[in-house]
């Protein structure tokens, strides 16, 4: 039986790129998919924008919420896929076939979880890459040692989120981390590597907007390493290190 995909798109106000987003969903080949899109109650024109794409989209709500995780979280709970991701309002597929490697990927029965490659780019131009995040295979040890797939990459059987639940919403920016952590640390799951670029992710989210929320999202990363048993500071300090050479 052919696997089926749930992506789910959470929006609030971001009229300038919601179009690309969902075309981006909406041009995927191969694959069986359904497109669930939570908006926030946006008004600055965002929801005229998604009545035009209503008919093809499995789900569309438009209602105030609480945040980002609250969205994710309802769209968990409408998805009627097999499997469950994200791509976020900013973001857009590396290219058509992004989902059909994913579908691809859990035909082994035994594969729990996928991830690929992303990449960062510039707001106004997607085709600039500014940061090359290569992900590598994963390993427990890797994961105490700071490492982390892309969590837009991150595609999971929905039985998982069924059995162990999905964004801890005391979390502000690092809900999709202790998530991870959560489901790669205590749940063990059986992971597999796509090593191609799945998302192409804008710059300018909401955890590094700000020094403040730089150091909000390191304080809820360690609060999730600690609250799964992953690790501590010395973690933390080499999941930021990291970092570095994606910009070379």
């Amino acid at each position: 039986m052919a696997i089926k995909i749930s992506v789910i798109t959470s929006v609030f106000n971001n009229r300038a790129t919601i179009a690309e987003a969902l075309e981006s969903t909406l041009s995927q080949v191969g694959v069986d998919y359904e497109l669930i899109v939570i908006d926030g109650g946006s008004t600055d024109g965002t929801l005229e924008v998604l009545r035009q794409y209503e008919e093809r989209l499995a789900v569309l709500i438009s209602e105030p919420d609480k945040g980002i995780y609250y969205a994710l979280n309802k769209g968990i709970r409408l998805a009627n896929g097999d499997l469950v991701g994200f791509l976020h309002s900013d973001d857009l597929f590396g290219d058509n076939q992004a989902l059909s490697r994913v579908g691809a990927s859990f035909s082994d029965p035994e594969v729990d979880a996928v991830y690929g490659d992303l990449v960062y780019v510039n707001k106004d131009n997607p085709d600039m890459v500014i940061r090359y995040w290569r992900a590598g295979d994963y390993s427990s040890d890797r994961l105490r040692r700071g490492w982390m797939p892309p969590h837009p990459t991150f595609y999971v059987r929905r039985s998982c989120y069924e059995r162990m639940g999905g964004f801890d919403t005391s979390y502000r920016i690092a809900a999709d981390y202790d998530c991870m952590l959560r489901f790669l640390g205590q749940g063990q799951l059986n992971c597999r590597y796509i090593p191609q670029v799945q998302v192409k992710m804008r710059l300018g989210g909401v955890s590094n907007r700000s020094v403040k929320n730089l150091l909000r999202k390191s304080m809820e990363d360690y609060r999730a390493l600690r609250v799964n048993q992953v690790g501590g500071i010395g973690t933390l300090l080499l999941k930021n290190l990291q970092k570095l050479p994606q910009f070379f």
